[in-house]
């Protein structure tokens, strides 16, 4: 143990890093997914359920905007049913939620769709382009009482859970910092880079570090925001540093960028110790406590993944699964309320930088 820092015991390393199944009613069934977009993020997902219980979760249909891709997808994953419209899989009665992995410009539009046929929607990260659209959705599922929750996968993962437990039981004093970063470089990516595609490393990358602050001062709204960086040539936000200060002297220091890798390493430090990880913040599998480190290693794919450790995509499924079952019409973890607050911190962000999409000028 690190001289100064508490010495609130850390759980041995054989301590498991995942919480025992939470009992479930004998009358329920696997929860039947609808699958909206044929892309690579829904591939990633099906496959994510697929390291599930199949008695828990079962993919029923896929919708894509054309039907022979639907179709493929359908006999590459043994799913029932392929629609070549969204407003067909809207229309299937034998779905319990839907995943949405459409590009962000159509999340309003697609998840509106879905909410108003009644059906719970798991939709993407960012929920909206902007609060305004975020607030749209969300007076949507209100007003139709179904539920929504954005994908913030990050938040699911047992790491994350770990870091909010030690948190809550004030094991670092009084947190003071927070540091993340997320930069990959993409810059090559067409939906990174056009604006029209709803691109800039914000909304694909600075969120995730953005929701982490938010996470850790328990969704408290920032005092001020300061924010500077560089815009690509075609208008969206290439790299971006942001400060967060917060009452109490405390501050959150993020960066994000698609021209450059980063090791994409988070810290939350306090005045009697500190939390580090190591690598993939968006999505770790390791920590560390004044030292001292725990992991929860991810479950191998059956098959090939579009993007590393995607089948940590399974932790968000299963707690949109015990959601439902509880009646839940939005989540507890990664309330509506913690997507408005995200963002409205990234509004004030671009606005600061000079990004506006064509979505701003209806909000």
């Amino acid at each position: 143990m690190h001289p100064g820092r508490s010495s609130q015991p850390w759980p041995p390393s054989t301590e498991p890093c995942h919480s025992a199944p939470q009992p479930m009613p004998p009358w329920a069934g696997p929860t039947r997914w609808g699958i909206c977009s044929a892309g690579k993020i829904s591939h990633d997902f099906i496959i994510a359920l697929k390291t599930l219980s199949a008695q828990e979760h079962t993919v029923v249909a896929i919708a894509s905007r054309e039907l022979a891709h639907a179709q493929e997808y359908a006999r590459k994953n043994g799913i029932p049913r392929a629609y070549g419209s969204y407003k067909e899989l809207a229309r299937d009665p034998d779905i319990d939620v839907v995943y949405v992995g459409v590009i962000n410009p159509q999340h309003l539009p697609v998840g509106r769709l879905f909410l108003r046929a009644g059906k719970p929607v798991l939709l993407e990260k960012p929920l909206g382009m902007n609060a305004a659209e975020v607030r749209e959705l969300v007076q949507e599922a209100r007003a139709s009482n179904v539920f929504l929750m954005e994908a913030f996968w990050t938040r699911f993962f047992p790491v994350s859970g770990r870091i909010r437990t030690l948190l809550a039981q004030g094991a670092l004093g009084q947190v003071k910092m927070v540091r993340a970063a997320v930069a990959i470089h993409m810059s090559n990516v067409p939906r990174l880079v056009e604006k029209d595609l709803g691109g800039g490393a914000l909304l694909d990358l600075g969120c995730y570090c953005v929701q982490f602050a938010c996470m850790v001062f328990g969704g408290e709204k920032p005092q001020s925001i300061l924010a500077s960086g560089f815009l690509h040539e075609t208008g969206v936000d290439e790299t971006t540093s942001i400060i967060l200060n917060y009452s109490g002297k405390r501050q959150a220091v993020l960066t994000c960028s698609f021209m450059v890798n980063l090791p994409n390493q988070a810290a939350i430090a306090g005045t009697q110790g500190i939390i580090e990880i190591p690598d993939y913040m968006s999505k770790p599998t390791d920590m560390l406590f004044n030292g001292e480190r725990w992991e929860c290693p991810l479950p191998p794919p059956s098959q090939p993944l579009n993007f590393e450790r995607d089948t940590g995509l399974r932790y968000e499924a299963q707690h949109v699964r015990e959601c439902l079952l509880q009646g839940l019409k939005e989540s507890p973890i990664m309330s509506l309320a913690d997507s408005e607050l995200v963002a409205s911190i990234l509004d004030e962000v671009r606005k600061q930088l000079g990004v506006k999409y064509t979505q701003d000028q209806s909000s």
